[in-house]
C-alpha cells in the first residue's frame, strides 16, 4: 500500500529531528525526508537532502521537487551568541521552507513547530511555574514567538494547520548537537571517574535543590506526530515534558552512582572553562577503551550545560493540556537519564 503521508522533517540531525526520523519510520505508514546542513544516510524509508536553509536558491532548488510533503515538522535551529542574532536566521528559515512547500505542495496539511521554555521568558530568571501554554508574553526579543506568529498570520484561511511543541530540556542521544545535556553529564561524569575525581555538581549552588522537569526525545517524537495528526490540536501550542520533576540534589548522587563514582558536594565550575583543555584526555580515553572517534567538540556542549546548570530558580510547566486532549505518555526522568547512558556505552561514545 502507498503511504499518503509524507514527513518534511528540517533538522533531521538534531536530538529531536532524528528522533522523530526513528519514530516515523517505526510507524511505517510515512514517506520521510530529512533536510539538514549535513544531509545524512539514505535508508529504506528516509531520504535525505543536504540543503542551506538561508540561501533562498538553494532552498529553490532542492526543495521544489518535494510536491508530496503532507506534513512539515520544523526543528531546525541556527545558534547565534546573543538572543537577538538568534531572530533573523531562525525566522528566515522557517519561512524560506513554508513558503517554498506551501507554493508546491497541494495536499499540505500541518505544519508542526518546534519551541521551547524560551517562550515563558525561562532563560531571563525565574518565571512563573508551572508555565502554561496560554500564559501572558515578554518583550521581545524571542524568535519561538515570531515564528509561531509567522505560522497563525501565514495559516489564516488556508486548508493547513499548525501546531507548537514545547518541551523542557530534550534528552536524546544524538551528537554534534549544541543542547544535549545527557553527552554532557556522561562525558563530564566519565573524564572525573578516569581522573581519579569524585562527581561534583558542577552548576550553582542554589540549582541545586530546584525543582526541574525533561523531556525525552522519543516521548517528544511521539507528541509531535500526535499533535500534527489530530484535529483536535489544531493551531495550538502544547508544552511537553515526561510527566515527572527532578531535583539534582536527588539525581546526581543516583548518576554517580551509575557511574560507580562517589559524590561530593557541589562545586560551581564553569564547564566551558574547566573542559576547554580537555581534549587531549578525552582521545587517550578513546584509546584506551576501544571508544569510537568522535571529535570532543561533537561531543562538548559545555555552553548549554553551563546554561541549564545555572538555573538557581524552579524550572517546569504544566504537560496537563496535551493530557486532557488525549496524549497520555509518560516516561520516568531518572529511568530516561540511565536508559541514554546504556545507550551511550552500547554506541562506544562512552566507555562501558
Amino acid at each position: 500500500m502507498k503511504n499518503n503521508k509524507t514527513a518534511l522533517v528540517v533538522g533531521a540531525n538534531g536530538v529531536i529531528g532524528s528522533n522523530l526520523i526513528a519514530y516515523l519510520e517505526e510507524l511505517g505508514d510515512w514517506n520521510i525526508i530529512g533536510l539538514s546542513r549535513r544531509g545524512g544516510h539514505n535508508t529504506s524509508k528516509t531520504n535525505y537532502i543536504c540543503v542551506d536553509l538561508l540561501n533562498a536558491d538553494d532552498c529553490k532548488k532542492k526543495l521544489l521537487p518535494l510536491t508530496n510533503v503532507t506534513h512539515i515538522f520544523y526543528a531546525a535551529y541556527q545558534d547565534k551568541p546573543t538572543w537577538s542574532e538568534l531572530v533573523e536566521p531562525n525566522l528566515t528559515m522557517l519561512v524560506n521552507v513554508v513558503n517554498i512547500i506551501e507554493s508546491i505542495a497541494d495536499n499540505l496539511e500541518h505544519i508542526s513547530l518546534m519551541q521551547g521554555y524560551k517562550v515563558y521568558g525561562a532563560h531571563y530568571g525565574p518565571f512563573k511555574t508551572p508555565a502554561k501554554e496560554n500564559d501572558g508574553g515578554h518583550m521581545p526579543p524571542e524568535f519561538n514567538v515570531d515564528q509561531q506568529q509567522f505560522l497563525e498570520k501565514h495559516q489564516a484561511g488556508k486548508n493547513w494547520t499548525w501546531s507548537a511543541l514545547r518541551p523542557s530540556v530534550v534528552g536524546g542521544t544524538a551528537l554534534g548537537n549544541p543542547m544535549n545535556l545527557v553527552l554532557v553529564i556522561a562525558v563530564y561524569a566519565t573524564m572525573s571517574k578516569e581522573l581519579g575525581l569524585p562527581l561534583r555538581f558542577p552548576g550553582k549552588s542554589g540549582a541545586y535543590d530546584k525543582l526541574m522537569d525533561i523531556t525525552d526525545s522519543r516521548l517528544l517524537a511521539k507528541a509531535t506526530v500526535w499533535a500534527a495528526t489530530n484535529i483536535q490540536c489544531a493551531n495550538q501550542a502544547f508544552n511537553i515534558t515526561n510527566g515527572d520533576l527532578i531535583r539534582w540534589n536527588e539525581l546526581w548522587p543516583k548518576i554517580a552512582n551509575y557511574f560507580e563514582m562517589e559524590v561530593a558536594p557541589p562545586l560551581q565550575m564553569p564547564l566551558q572553562t574547566i573542559m576547554n583543555d580537555k581534549a587531549s584526555v578525552w582521545k587517550s580515553m578513546q584509546q584506551k577503551y576501544k571508544l569510537e572517534k568522535h571529535s570532543y567538540e561533537n561531543l562538548s556542549s559545555w555552553g548549554f550545560g553551563d546554561f541549564v546548570f545555572s538555573w538557581d530558580y524552579d524550572f517546569f510547566s504544566d504537560g496537563s493540556k496535551a493530557r486532557r486532549l488525549g496524549f497520555h505518555e509518560y516516561i520516568e526522568t531518572e529511568q530516561m537519564f540511565f536508559d541514554l547512558f546504556d545507550e551511550l556505552k552500547k554506541q562506544k561514545v562512552i566507555p562501558g
